[in-house]
């Protein structure tokens, strides 16, 4: 009697009891989730980027370009070649290259520079090339400069940014009681200048003025605050929506 109290005892045993299977796929389902979960935590995802790109590998497949479309140019242009991303980085590498060939077949490579940064191309011109010491009207070798900028920018839709910065040494007349107007009506001066000679579209461009605050180096020596009175023309990272 006890051996068969003991059998059903291990039957009833064995039939509450889960496959053994059962403890292993729950050990995995676990590993499963936890798993999943880590890989959403780590993919959040940047729209930008994503859209940029996108932008950059419909550029260098040649998608949308070019050809005849029953869609509004406008839109086809914001969203299949990049509304303010890469077709943007593809028009400053084009502005510099271009840029690049006037200034050395013009000599110009002491006085005007130019780079890619975060915000944009930055053309950087010195004062001199543009403005007589204490003056805001542009020279004619400036004017040539500023055409062919101006040509160049033309049929592209990124912002330009004109800043105006000065040296360090005061000035004090009924044009201009400070710095702050100086280098302020020179940037202005630019933005008449491509708005009035090239007509660029106003919405496009805007102005600022530094005074002597923002140097690139030290105004300790004529050469340095010569560096230091320059105009940057900075055509930036971004593709204008208006328009």
């Amino acid at each position: 009697m006890r051996r068969n109290r003991r059998s059903n005892n291990s039957d009833e045993s064995n039939k509450n009891s889960s496959p053994a299977w059962m403890t292993t796929f729950g050990d995995m389902m676990t590993l499963l989730l936890v798993f999943f979960v880590l890989i959403y935590s780590f993919s959040v995802m940047d729209l930008q980027k994503f859209k940029g790109f996108i932008s950059a590998l419909q550029n260098q497949l040649g998608v949308l370009d070019g050809g005849k479309t029953i869609s509004d140019e406008s839109k086809l242009t914001r969203g299949s070649r990049g509304t303010n991303y890469n077709q943007s980085e593809v028009n400053l590498t084009r502005l510099k290259n271009r840029m690049q060939t006037f200034i050395t077949e013009k000599g110009l490579e002491d006085k005007v520079q130019m780079e890619i940064t975060e915000r944009g191309l930055e053309i950087r011109m010195t004062g001199e090339i543009l403005y007589d010491l204490g003056e805001a009207r542009i020279k004619k070798q400036g004017r040539e400069v500023l055409d062919e900028i101006a040509t160049s920018i033309k049929d592209i839709r990124n912002d330009v940014m004109v800043e105006g910065h000065t040296d360090n040494l005061p000035i004090n007349n009924e044009r201009f009681p400070s710095n702050w107007e100086l280098s302020t009506t020179r940037a202005t001066n630019v933005i008449r200048y491509f708005i009035e000679e090239h007509d660029i579209k106003p919405y496009r461009l805007s102005a600022a003025g530094y005074s002597e605050f923002r140097p690139l180096f030290d105004n300790d020596t004529p050469e340095h605050r010569a560096k230091n009175r320059r105009i940057e023309i900075v055509v930036k990272n971004t593709w204008n929506q208006t328009g």
